[in-house]
């Protein structure tokens, strides 16, 4: 399948970014007694999680485009998969290349969103906070996801197996 590199990216991808969207450490730092976090969908301090007790709009559009760019990257990688099968494997291909494009693109949205928005929100105490480790994972699977879209784009651009034609039945 000459497109493997670029499932095993995408599925890379779509896990980190699973991992990325769920988790709650997008922000974190020191405080006595332990550390506090904040994530996409709660907050944590002192032992004790919880609900953001107001979400800022610029949370609510970053929850969206991540989940968005999961739903996309999940089917990208199903049309990725159902590419070997059947006839019509390049526009399959590149079907799937365009889609986990599409949602590598979304992620980069949402993180590029929080990166700009959060810093405001946090006042006069963004110094004492971190981005951390489910945010840098949500960076590595946009990368991951984006360069599996180019290489399924690729692979249908390169195969020069008549049985990949783009004409069905000709």
């Amino acid at each position: 399948m000459p497109a493997g590199g670029g499932l095993l990216c995408g599925a890379s991808g779509l896990g980190l970014l699973l991992v990325a969207t769920a988790t709650g450490s997008w922000l974190q730092r020191r405080v006595p007694g332990g550390s506090a976090s904040i994530g996409l969908w709660h907050v944590c301090g002192g032992g004790h999680c919880g609900p953001h007790p107001g979400t800022p709009v610029v949370w609510e559009a970053t929850r969206v485009l991540m989940l968005l760019s999961v739903l996309m990257a999940t089917a990208g990688l199903a049309m990725g998969l159902c590419a070997a099968v059947g006839s019509a494997w390049r526009v399959r291909v590149r079907a799937a290349g365009a889609t986990l494009l599409l949602a590598g693109l979304l992620a980069l949205l949402g993180l590029g969103l929080y990166t700009a928005g959060t810093p405001s929100l946090l006042g006069p105490a963004r110094a004492a906070w971190h981005f951390s480790w489910s945010y840098i994972l949500g960076w590595v699977a946009a990368a991951l996801i984006s360069s599996a879209g180019l290489f399924h784009l690729c692979a249908a651009r390169k195969d020069p197996s008549p049985e990949s034609s783009e004409e069905v039945g000709a």
